[in-house]
């Protein structure tokens, strides 16, 4: 008999059916809000699946091998998801992160046995990516670069989208999806429109000067590679308060305790829900909400 390994319950998710927060309006027209729970994924969001899927890849290239130093920046979730991989894998992973990040990321990421290295927050994510190309260029590790790496959105390609596939019977017409990476958004569109061309893939990003962790647009030079844009058929955009009001709504009347970038996806979520009629809308719930209780987002 073989037993399951910890990278085995990495993916299918729970996808659950929103029942308070839609409200009478949103159900009279025939429309059902689900969120795919990916806090339920080990290390508890999202980025399990492509932290896995680089680093595994990478080794079964010859790219990496078992005691070499990986190198990445992250602002939270990729980099407890890669120090989690590494763990399992062998490797010893060094996570380059803005200082202002919560402090419960950076314990995950400890726990894991990671090195963290903090950067100003001035210089945000760009800053901490530039560290982390300085370092492979000083020969301290290998940059896995979720931004660039098509291992990241592949493994959307064939896990995510499959799943949301079978576990909404075909039923799915459209995709909301929070934009970091943009990992998850191309990964899992270009899986459902090689199925159904019709479903329509909605992207959120934050309004102008919004800061929601998970969610951001980049400077033109740091767009992630991994994106196409084509893969996205409408972009919304979320402010930061709207964001928090829906994840304290999302714990308090649906029981769903989850991160703000979750919530701005529903926010968008709900708008289409308002224009359509019929439809069947899953959106992401990247993560856990316990990940975001130093900030302040859920006072007592």
């Amino acid at each position: 008999m073989r037993y399951k390994t910890i990278e085995d319950t990495i993916g299918n998710t729970p996808l659950v059916r929103l029942q308070r927060i839609p409200g009478a309006a949103i159900e009279a027209r025939g429309n059902i809000i689900l969120g795919k729970l990916e806090g339920n994924n080990p290390a508890g969001s999202v980025k399990d699946r492509p932290a896995l899927s680089m680093i595994a890849r990478a080794e079964a290239r010859g790219d990496i091998k078992p005691g070499d130093a990986l190198i990445e920046a992250t602002s939270g979730n990729t980099g407890i998801a890669l120090a989690m991989a590494a763990a399992i894998r062998g490797y010893k992973m060094i996570l380059i992160m803005p200082e202002n990040l919560s402090i419960e990321r950076r314990q995950a990421m400890a726990a894991f046995g990671a090195e963290i290295v903090l950067t100003p927050r001035a210089g945000g994510m760009e800053y901490a990516r530039d560290l982390a190309d300085q370092m492979e260029k000083e020969g301290k590790g290998k940059v896995l670069d979720q931004f660039a790496n098509p291992d990241n959105p592949v493994a959307h390609y064939e896990t995510t989208g499959p799943e949301i596939w079978r576990d909404t019977d075909g039923r799915i017409t459209h995709f909301v999806s929070s934009m970091g990476t943009t990992g998850t958004i191309n990964g899992v569109s270009r899986y459902l429109k090689e199925v159904s061309a019709a479903i329509q893939i909605v992207g959120c990003q934050p309004t102008d000067g919004s800061s929601i962790p998970g969610i951001r647009k980049w400077p033109v030079e740091y767009l992630p590679k991994i994106h196409n844009p084509a893969m996205v058929d409408v972009m919304e955009y979320v402010s930061q308060s709207d964001a928090e009001d829906m994840v304290r709504r999302l714990a308090a009347e649906e029981g769903i305790f989850a991160g703000v970038s979750a919530a701005g996806a529903l926010c968008v979520a709900l708008r289409v829900a308002e224009r359509v009629e019929n439809a069947t809308i899953v959106f992401i719930v990247c993560d856990r909400g316990d990940r975001y209780l130093s900030t302040g987002v859920f006072p007592a």
